[in-house]
C-alpha cells in the first residue's frame, strides 16, 4: 500500500489527466468523479513499484481508461439518464470558438477519441498509444488517420493535418 505523500504527489501529478480521459469516456461529472476515485484507490492498493513516473502516468490512464468501460456497461449506467448536460462540465473550459473541435471530437467512436486525446493532449506517440491501449502500432496509426478524416468531415475542413 502506497503511503499519504505517494497518493497526494500522484494525485497533484495525474488528476487532471485521469479526469479527461474519464469525462472524455462517461461525459457525466458524477461517473467521471466515482472512476476517477476508483482509479486512485487502486493506486494506492498496489504494492509494486513503478520503473519511472512514465510508467506510473501510463498505468494510471490504463486503469481509468478501464475502469471507464467497466462503468459504461454497468446494469446502473444503462438504465438512467443524466441530468447534467456537457456545457456545464467543468472540464474543458475553452473559448467559444474551439468548442465546435471539443464536440466534434467527443463525438467520434470511443476508440478514435482515446487515440485523438493521447496523441494530441496527451503528446503520447502512436507506440505508446498502441502499448497503453493493448493494440498494435499500425491501428493506432489508422485509428488517428479515421478520426482526423472525420474531424475534417465535421469541422467542414479547417482541421489542419499535423
Amino acid at each position: 500500500m502506497k503511503s499519504e505523500a505517494e497518493i497526494r504527489l500522484a494525485v497533484e501529478l495525474y488528476a487532471d489527466t485521469a479526469r479527461r480521459v474519464c469525462f472524455l469516456h462517461l461525459k457525466n461529472h458524477g461517473d467521471v468523479e466515482d472512476v476517477f476515485q476508483e482509479t486512485f484507490l487502486k493506486y494506492a492498493l498496489r504494492d509494486e513499484p513503478f520503473a519511472s513516473r512514465e510508467h506510473e502516468k501510463a498505468w494510471l490512464i490504463r486503469v481509468a481508461v478501464n475502469n471507464c468501460k467497466d462503468a459504461a456497461k454497468s446494469f446502473f449506467r444503462r438504465r438512467v439518464s443524466s441530468l447534467t448536460e456537457l456545457e456545464a462540465e467543468p472540464f474543458f473550459d475553452l473559448p467559444v470558438e474551439n468548442r465546435d473541435v471539443l464536440d466534434a471530437v467527443l463525438a467520434l467512436p470511443e476508440k478514435y477519441r482515446d487515440a485523438v486525446y493521447l496523441f494530441y493532449y496527451e503528446g503520447y506517440s502512436a507506440p505508446e498509444i498502441a502499448e497503453l491501449l493493448g493494440r498494435s502500432e499500425n491501428t493506432v496509426y489508422t485509428w488517428l488517420a479515421r478520426a482526423k478524416a472525420r474531424l475534417r468531415d465535421a469541422l467542414g475542413g479547417d482541421f489542419a493535418d499535423e
